[in-house]
């Protein structure tokens, strides 16, 4: 198991090549963003904790579910001091385990793109909003130490706005599964882009 009282920029590139597992399916992690909580403007937790967020606050090892666009289910795991809202976004993986339960929640997309992308990734593990609040255990969902398969790059995180400066996206560099890099249309020059 990982030690996910570290902060969120420490644990992000360890968590590259690691094994995500969760209701019959094993994705093995090709790509993750770290949000530093309440110190970071582009994460949830900014605003201070709200009812859809709450999870986010729990204790290190909470996954955290959201809504994104209105129809695709993102998760992450808490991690750092209790409190503090930081977590880890969950971008991208190869399904290495649970192929033709996947295919069926994924029908007639390509093994590659299976779980490329947040939403896709969490569409393939079967994630809902009533995931959120659940514990990573040997009775939930679990995250194993994994080898990446590639060397593990950094860079600008994916459609954020504000703290998009910061290079805390990490991915298995050329890995097909990795989800392509796109800069916020709402990007203002000098505004937060620290």
């Amino acid at each position: 198991m990982f030690d996910l009282t570290l902060p969120s920029v420490d644990l992000a590139p360890l968590l590259v090549g690691g094994l995500l597992t969760d209701r019959g399916v094993t994705v093995q992690l090709t790509e993750v963003e770290a949000y530093a909580g309440s110190e970071d403007p582009a994460a949830h937790a900014w605003a201070g904790p709200r009812p859809r967020t709450k999870d986010l606050f729990g204790p290190p090892g909470t996954l955290y579910c959201y809504l994104s666009h209105g129809l695709h289910i993102c998760g992450n795991v808490v991690c750092g001091v209790p409190g503090r809202g930081s977590a880890v976004l969950f971008r991208a993986g190869r399904v290495v385990a649970g192929m033709e339960l996947v295919r069926e929640r994924r029908p007639g997309v390509a093994d590659a793109a299976l779980a490329r992308g947040p939403g896709n990734l969490g569409r393939a593990l079967g994630w809902t909003l009533a995931d959120s609040g659940r514990m990573f255990a040997a009775d939930g969902p679990t995250l194993e130490p994994g080898e990446p398969s590639r060397p593990v790059s950094s860079g600008p995180r994916v459609g954020v706005s504000v703290a998009h400066g910061r290079p805390w996206r990490f991915w298995a560099d050329g890995d097909p599964t990795v989800s392509g890099y796109r800069r916020s249309p709402r990007i203002v020059p000098g505004r937060h882009d620290w």
